[in-house]
């Protein structure tokens, strides 16, 4: 397994940047000629070296000149440190403090000075001037080395410097989804596509699929490789080229990104926590920063520290992933934002921004399981990942759905409370069907209401029903009571139709009638006993080893009307089974067809 370190550098004086990299590294980090002519960085460059107890350390030369600021933040957005460059004889320039400020809201901690072309001038001031600077961001106070690119003087210092740098760096989670923002796309002949990005974490192997998003197309990682050599698998941090299949070169830009699939949500609308300035006026026009992407977007305000963003063209975002808004017509940095979710919910009632920042003003900003289910409510272990936010520590509700316990309980009384108002209102229904139950309590699957189906409740024929503390109304009872007593004369004289209509016994309320037990439909029009089955088959068990159905219907005092649909009954239940002479014989214990 191959990983290296992955730093970095910034500042304003590009020829100086670019100096001390070439002396650092021996490799030449402008890749254009235009860039070496010039003496400006206009792209990306990218260069790596080894140090002393620590290994390869890669550098991401960003541009200093403020026409390509959005190139620089596309090169610092994804890496963990910065090695920040001032020059001794030019000292503190505008554009350095631009790049300070998209480090501080990027929210990186962990950095380096160095002030090169000490051997121009007296580098103590530029220090100075700078650590003081830099102190007040989130780097904190820093290291600082005086250094020249041209002589080699300080190069030495600088490596150690480095060294103790990379070794305080937070160890990355190698089981961790991988993904990369990609910030380089080219085609090699008789390769293919490769695309180059920092892999912050996880491991990539050759052979892996991953996800192109925005756009959801599915690729093959066809090749690795890691500072210029091929490789079987990398774990973050590292700089990586992967030649990709099953896609062209121009499918893929900039501010892409490459993910194990099932790991990033691609979205349009992405609520955010804002931190640094203050928040900008309501639907104003910005970009957001972020990995290697550059997304214009509209601001809505939920209030100081919170907003809505409306991105133009969907992206692919994740819980914690953090970024910076500039205004494109100016220079300066806005804010920078942490993502808090990029699902977030509609803001349709008044009064509903307001409560959605009360909402979000609890949320960590980091993937935290709880706060997302205390959030959400309801939520699919899918739909957790596809957040960045790994699944609770606990068993789903039902299939892969999550349920809040706070909420599992409330909606357990508003199910309790509709079934009870259905038997209320309506004494005769069969019970309230699960999708109309799913319904009403807004969920989003019916095995979440089974989940729900508690006594007193219960599941019958795919409907919630009230438990035992239900009863029929009081005329119903007392027409099933005259029809029990009926019956319980003459067991199997199935009342004709007009007798039903005598006791105000229709369909609806036989069926009532039968759920609660008082009464067992052989058809919707034959009506016995609950216990008919039983007692007919003690009364058949006396008529020898097979009879008919005629010899049946003698035995028991009753018409075919009944007899038919009762034996049928009987077969179904195993209680007698019919011959091929269609005759019936009673089932026992010892019979083997049994």
């Amino acid at each position: 397994m191959s990983s290296t370190h992955v730093l970095a550098t910034a500042g304003h004086v590009d020829h100086g940047k670019s100096t001390l990299v070439r002396a650092l590294t021996g490799l030449e980090p402008d890749r254009w000629a235009e860039e070496r002519r010039r003496g400006m960085t206009l792209d990306l460059g990218f260069a790596w070296t080894r140090l002393a107890g620590v290994g390869d350390v890669a550098f991401v030369d960003v541009p200093g000149h403020e026409r390509f600021v959005p190139t620089m933040l596309a090169g610092v957005g994804p890496v963990p440190a910065v090695l920040f460059v001032v020059a001794a004889d030019e000292g503190w320039r505008e554009q350095s403090g631009e790049h300070l400020a998209a480090i501080d809201a990027l929210g990186v901690r962990h950095g380096l000075l160095a002030v090169t072309r000490s051997d121009l001038a007296d580098p103590a001031p530029a220090i100075e001037q700078a650590r003081t600077r830099i102190a007040r961001t989130s780097l904190g106070l820093v290291d600082a080395v005086a250094v020249s690119g041209r002589t080699g003087n300080g190069l030495d210092l600088l490596r150690d410097a480095l060294a103790r740098l990379v070794a305080r760096l937070p160890e990355p989670d190698s089981d961790a989804p991988a993904f990369l923002w990609v910030d380089r796309v080219f085609t090699i002949g008789g390769a293919g596509t490769v695309v180059t990005g920092t892999l912050p974490a996880g491991t990539l192997r050759v052979g892996d699929e991953l996800d192109v998003l925005p756009g959801n197309r599915r690729v093959g990682v066809r090749g690795l490789q890691v500072l210029g050599r091929p490789v079987e698998q990398v774990s973050g941090v590292a700089r990586v080229a992967l030649n990709l299949r099953g896609v062209d070169r121009h499918d893929l830009r900039r501010g892409d990104v490459l993910a194990e699939p099932g790991t990033r949500t691609t979205t349009s609308l992405v609520d955010v926590r804002v931190t640094g300035a203050p928040l900008v006026r309501a639907n104003a026009e910005v970009v957001l920063h972020l990995g290697s992407a550059a997304l214009p977007a509209r601001v809505r305000p939920l209030d100081d520290r919170h907003a809505r963003l409306q991105l133009r063209a969907p992206s692919a975002l994740i819980v914690g992933d953090r970024g910076l808004l500039r205004d494109p017509g100016r220079r300066d940095v806005l804010a920078g934002v942490t993502v808090l979710d990029p699902l977030p919910p509609a803001l349709g009632r008044r009064g509903a921004a307001t409560a959605r920042a009360r909402s979000l003003a609890l949320t960590p900003g980091q993937p935290d399981a709880v706060d997302e289910l205390r959030r959400r409510g309801v939520v699919s272990g899918a739909t957790m990942r596809r957040l960045g936010v790994p699944p609770p520590a606990l068993p789903p509700a039902s299939g892969d759905w999550y349920v809040d316990g706070a909420l599992a309980d409330r909606l357990r009384e508003q199910l309790v409370e509709a079934v009870e108002a259905l038997t209320r209102d309506e004494p005769l229904s069969a019970g309230l069907p699960l999708e109309a139950a799913r319904q009403a309590l807004g969920l989003p699957d019916q095995a979440l209401v089974r989940d729900l189906v508690k006594e007193p409740l219960g599941l019958r024929a795919g409907r919630v029903v009230a438990g035992r503390t239900a009863t029929l109304p009081p005329a119903l009872q007392a027409s099933v009571a005259v029809l029990r007593s009926e019956l319980a004369a003459r067991p199997f004289a199935a009342p004709d139709a007009q007798r039903l209509r005598e006791l105000a016994l229709g369909a609806r309320e036989l069926a009532a009638a039968e759920r609660h037990g008082e009464l067992l439909r052989l058809t919707p029009d034959v009506v016995l006993l609950p216990d008919a089955p039983e007692v007919a088959a003690r009364a058949l068990s006396t008529l020898g080893e097979a009879f008919t159905v005629s010899e049946a219907k003698a035995a028991l005092g009753t018409s075919r009307r009944v007899a038919v649909p009762l034996l049928e009954l009987l077969d179904a239940r195993l209680m007698t089974r019919r011959t091929a002479d269609g005759r019936r014989r009673m089932l026992g214990a010892a019979d083997p067809a049994g």
